[in-house]
């Protein structure tokens, strides 16, 4: 059973191949692509399509793409899914998001967000959702924290080489039971 939330604005679905160029061109974006080692090539932008399709197939629920409703406009993805086992903190589910610059400043992380903690804990029932970025992606920080998320500890990420200057990141978590703040 695949899950697709929706949200009073956001519906968050299984990936199509009209989503593809739009997603290149997010990830050719240096204010979208700020807080990443590189901006992707339309290559290593399909792939990572790829890897989400793979994961939702194989779980039901992953990193969704999301449109708005109405129109139906692509922005980007949010959702929830597995850490890779290297992670210092795995094995855990990370929440995640990543939006075109236009659709930034509307509250669509959030909102997709916490319609993607409520799968995870109140249908998946997961014990405790992650998430991490590099300590200056502070537009993140604010949705980890609007979520209730609770930073943690800074770690090295384990796919970036020693000395690389976003290799530090900050890991927040939110444990199940605990109330998301709201807006």
């Amino acid at each position: 059973m695949v899950i697709e939330p929706v949200t009073r604005r956001l519906r968050l679905r299984q990936w199509c191949d009209s989503d593809r160029a739009p997603f290149a061109a997010m990830n050719t974006d240096p204010a979208v692509m700020e807080f990443f080692p590189a901006l992707l090539d339309r290559t290593e932008s399909d792939a990572g399509i790829d890897r989400q399709i793979a994961h939702i197939e194989k779980y039901g629920w992953g990193f969704w793409a999301v449109e708005t409703l109405g129109d139906e406009q692509f922005i980007g993805f949010v959702g929830i899914k597995h850490v890779a086992d290297n992670m210092p903190f795995a094995p855990a589910v990370e929440i995640g998001w990543r939006l075109a610059k236009n659709a930034w400043g509307k509250g669509f992380a959030t909102e997709a967000a916490r319609a993607c903690l409520q799968v995870g804990f109140d249908q998946l029932g997961l014990p405790e959702i992650v998430s991490f970025t590099v300590p200056e992606n502070w537009r993140s920080r604010a949705v980890m924290e609007k979520l209730g998320m609770q930073y943690r500890e800074n770690f090295l990420h384990p796919a970036l080489p020693a000395g690389h200057p976003m290799q530090e990141h900050v890991l927040y978590r939110l444990r199940a039971g605990t109330s998301m703040v709201s807006c």
